[in-house]
């Protein structure tokens, strides 16, 4: 494996380049723009995305451990199969893409942004949502028994089979179509309103 460790790329541009196996470590990345970037099966440990923005780009099997994206911005990537240990996530955007399969069980992820995101099959499970945005996501067949959602906005998102018992929903906002998926979930039978 090759290994890149305690370099600066601070503001680099990573349009198109292909990583595969590579192991980053103690890495700044902070303001990279990438474009069509390919990392598969990459490990990065303690490297800072801080205010990164990735549009199009690729993820792929990949490992993060103690990382930091801080103000760092998703556009329609692929971090399908990726997993993320110990890392700070405060204000994160993510829009569109395809983060199926990810692992961020326990992650602190309050106040993100999540739009229009597929993660069905991620795990979630015990992760911190509060104050977080799931709008208009794909969450089915997600792991999210112990997720913490509270005063988070799940609008427009895919809640197929959540138990309303596992997770925490205290003060979140959602739609009339999740509510009755919800409520079904929880064993009520909704019966529609009489005209």
């Amino acid at each position: 494996m090759d290994i890149i460790r305690g370099e600066d790329w601070y503001g680099r541009d990573l349009d198109g380049l292909e990583f595969d196996g590579v192991e980053f470590i103690d890495v700044d990345l902070t303001e990279v723009r990438s474009t069509g970037a390919t990392f598969t099966a990459c490990t990065f440990r303690s490297v800072r995305f801080n205010v990164s923005e990735h549009t199009d780009s690729a993820f792929v099997n990949c490992t993060f451990i103690g990382c930091n994206f801080f103000d760092a911005t998703f556009r329609r990537c692929k971090v399908t199969g990726s997993s993320f240990s110990g890392c700070e996530f405060a204000l994160l955007t993510v829009e569109g893409g395809n983060w199926s399969f990810v692992d961020l069980g326990r992650a602190e992820l309050r106040g993100v942004e999540f739009t229009g995101v597929k993660l069905r099959e991620a795990d979630l499970s015990r992760a911190r949502c509060a104050e977080a945005v799931f709008a208009g996501c794909d969450l089915s067949a997600a792991v999210l028994t112990g997720a913490d959602f509270a005063a988070a906005s799940l609008v427009g998102s895919d809640l197929t089979g959540v138990d309303p018992a596992e997770v925490g929903l205290r003060g979140a906002t959602i739609d009339e179509r999740q509510a009755v998926l919800l409520a079904e979930a929880a064993g009520m039978t909704v019966v529609p309103t009489p005209s």
